[in-house]
């Protein structure tokens, strides 16, 4: 039986669940109301970085109107010990608080105060008292504090590696050696971290702002020491997740034991200074970067070596040096990574692995290079892209980084700059971004009821990529049914498990999951077709399926067409079928999505302000599943780019390890001011050795390279070169008085 295909698959369809959200009906996790209404609970954070409680005293707050419960390390339990088993992954290991008088960071919870109301919470929350005996705190304050080489990184990276021979003095014509520094940088999703746990007749539900479903049930389980039938997890809105909610945090964790404790729905939802201390940063980043080329302009010699936090009890490595190992072929390549161990809160994913903050180096330092070798930095970077993986020998599924970075010159129109004005220089910028592309194991179960509606069910979730849409699409399109026919149900445990969103693996792993499903969906429909049937093929009309008979060498007049309802027993719907994919379903070869950013500033040579004229960016990444949502998705991404290069950064109290800036008045997120023209286009080549939808990762492409464009063209604009992010006026000026720094 085959189906008549509708072009569905890549058009702009508007978000299918874009009415719920702008009327207010998509409920998320801080919006959900049980039978019961949930107590409010408030976290009472630590004011040391790290120690030993050694006394508390909660009897005030338990005595303060409204307040049912008062939870410490002492009436918490069960709980198993944080980051425990060790040989449980970061996302399924305990992430237990409350569980012992240690303090791990500053902010972390001592206490959880649970009331009627949220004002009578944080009053009862500030009657607790408590003294910790504190320790001096482990910072990484150089390059040299980094001596541990970390067991693996993160995306799978092995933290050392190195290929060819290192060049000889008569192999190099041109060279650098430069230090870069990226701030420490928080995700700053827009809905804030937030729980409501429901503990019930020894079960629990939990809706909670998560990325991976399959993965929270199991770590909270874990923490819980319940078993994992008894827990159900639902996140069908997340937010905004940017690798903050790939994992359980905190306000999970202590709505978890609120609920147990007091045997009512208990709701805790962070505030955003919370959210800065109780949920995961990026560590700041020092890579020593030295590059060296021929007479010919050919790369001699790639050596990124790169020095990170990384939190104690939490195995969590970034790849800075990823790029490095990928995007340019040189007789020579070494990447290195080193971390040190502190008493910070988590460090971990944050809007865009390892990829973003090391390119932010990296592509300086490839711009740097061509620069001190007099040759045009598109030019250089063309002239050195590789036929093959530079440090592996093997090839690519598809590889457009080369036309990414002619075409969208072109259309960006490459140094065909605009006249400066008085006392402002124009500059532009350009930089490469390749990112890794896996396929994920991932599940998902699509039905076709009695009246002819089609449901798609998976624990697959969406942080705001339109995940429910593309889901749809693929539906649509395989079943030859249109979108509004489509139910997709998505964010609960109950559900086939999948990868869940993160890493850029998430739309082609449950598409092509859904796509599966589909094709097997198909199949059992023929099997319940009556024999003259047995070749047909289904389609919708007018908000119908028809199938319709072809047998062999038959002419159009001979088809007979009929209801599918007719000619199938209504007793046998609903009819589903589930689909899954793994590594089995993609190729051996390297597999990336691959983009080039482009970028116009304006330099105001008096006051060292930086304007933001334009960003444009040329981008592959197999089938495109959605124009318009992918399209945002990039565009959003080049925006933290910005963010990135010139405004965002953590600073630190190196005396009590705590953050200067931590809210949004002072972490500075790129804003409407900050950013202009804002513009990208797709070489859309469907790469079906990479998933079976033809799609690759997209999500980390957006943010990969924007901001090192953005510095290429301050440095093209002003000749200043700033290499600790980001680059503000203080340093802009300090480089133009001083050409030298």
């Amino acid at each position: 039986m085959t189906t008549h295909n509708q072009p569905v698959i890549g058009k702009a369809v508007n978000r299918v669940d874009g009415p719920l959200k702008v009327t207010g009906r998509a409920r998320y996790a801080a919006e959900h109301m049980s039978e019961r209404n949930p107590l409010i609970g408030w976290p009472v954070s630590s004011d040391t970085a790290v120690g030993e409680i050694t006394n508390i005293d909660t009897t005030e707050a338990e005595r303060a109107d409204g307040v049912s419960a008062v939870i410490t390390y002492k009436n918490a339990g069960p709980l198993k010990p944080f980051s425990k088993p060790a040989d449980e992954s970061r996302f399924t290991q305990s992430r237990a608080v409350l569980h012992e008088p240690h303090i791990r960071h500053f902010g972390a919870p001592v206490a959880l105060v649970i009331a009627n109301t949220l004002e009578q919470a944080r009053y009862a929350a500030s009657l607790v008292t408590f003294t910790v005996k504190g320790n001096a705190p482990d910072l990484l304050t150089s390059f040299d504090d980094a001596q541990q080489k970390p067991a693996s990184l993160d995306g799978g990276f092995e933290p050392d590696v190195t290929s060819g021979d290192k060049p000889h003095d008569d192999d190099i014509r041109s060279e650098i050696e430069s230090v870069y520094t990226t701030p420490s940088q928080i995700s700053a999703a827009m809905e804030p971290h937030a729980t409501v746990a429901d503990f019930k007749d020894g079960k629990l539900e939990v809706y909670c702002s998560v990325q991976i479903i399959a993965s929270a049930v199991e770590a909270l389980a874990i923490t819980l020491e319940m078993a994992p039938e008894d827990i159900v997890v639902q996140s069908p809105y997340v937010g905004g997740g940017f690798g903050s909610k790939l994992g359980l945090h905190y306000d999970a964790i202590l709505a978890c034991i609120g609920a147990r404790h007091v045997k009512q729905p208990v709701k805790v939802a962070l505030s955003r200074r919370q959210v800065f201390y109780n949920t995961p940063h990026r560590g700041h980043s020092i890579q020593h970067i030295s590059l060296s080329s021929n007479a010919n302009r050919e790369l001699t010699n790639i050596t990124h070596k790169s020095a990170m936090p990384k939190a104690k009890g939490y195995e969590f490595a970034e790849a800075t040096g990823a790029g490095a190992r990928v995007t340019y072929k040189s007789q020579y390549i070494e990447s290195t990574h080193r971390v040190k161990d502190v008493d910070l809160p988590l460090i971990d994913s944050t809007r865009s692995p390892g990829d973003a903050i090391g390119s932010l180096a990296f592509e300086s330092a490839i711009d740097e290079l061509a620069h001190k070798a007099n040759i045009d930095p598109l030019t250089f970077r063309i002239k050195n892209l590789p036929v093959v993986h530079p440090m592996k020998g093997s090839p690519f599924t598809t590889h457009n980084l080369g036309e990414c970075l002619r075409q969208g010159a072109e259309k960006f129109g490459w140094q065909h700059k605009p006249s400066p004005s008085e006392g402002k220089v124009i500059g532009h910028g350009v930089a490469s971004a390749m990112r890794m592309n896996v396929l994920v194991e991932s599940s998902a179960d699509v039905e076709i009821n009695a009246e002819g509606q089609v449901i798609v069910r998976s624990d697959m979730t969406d942080i705001g990529t339109g995940t429910y849409t593309i889901l749809a699409q693929i539906a649509a399109e395989m079943l030859s049914t249109p979108v509004e026919n489509i139910i997709v149900k998505l964010g609960d445990s109950r559900f086939p498990a999948s990868c869940g969103s993160g890493g850029s693996f998430g739309a082609a792993s449950t598409g092509s999951a859904v796509k599966k499903a589909c094709e097997a969906l198909t199949q059992k429909i023929m099997a319940t077709l009556p024999g003259e049937y047995k070749n047909a093929r289904l389609r919708m009309e007018q908000g119908e399926f028809i199938v319709t008979n072809a047998p062999d060498n038959s002419t159009a007049s001979s088809a007979k067409s009929a209801l599918l309802l007719d000619v199938v027993d209504k007793s046998a719907f609903p009819l589903s079928a589930t689909g899954s994919v793994s590594q089995d379903d993609t190729s051996e070869k390297e597999q990336y999505s691959c983009g080039a950013h482009f970028a116009e500033v304006e330099v105001d040579t008096l006051t060292g302000e930086v304007r933001l004229l334009r960003q444009y960016g040329m981008f592959s990444a197999g089938q495109i599943l959605n124009l318009k949502t992918a399209s945002s998705q990039i565009k959003g991404g080049m925006v933290w780019g910005a963010g990135y290069s010139l405004t965002e950064g953590i600073h630190h109290h190196t005396d009590s390890a705590s953050f200067v800036n931590p809210d949004f008045g002072e972490y500075h997120i790129a804003v409407n001011r900050d950013i202009a023209e804002v513009n990208l286009d797709f070489l859309e080549e469907p790469d079906y050795a990479a998933s079976p939808v033809g799609a690759k990762g997209i999500g980390e492409l957006g943010i990969t390279g924007a901001g090192a464009a953005i510095a290429n063209a301050i440095y093209d604009a002003c000749k200043v070169r700033v290499r600790d992010f980001p680059i503000t006026m203080d340093k802009v000026m300090l480089g133009i008085s001083d050409p030298q720094q």
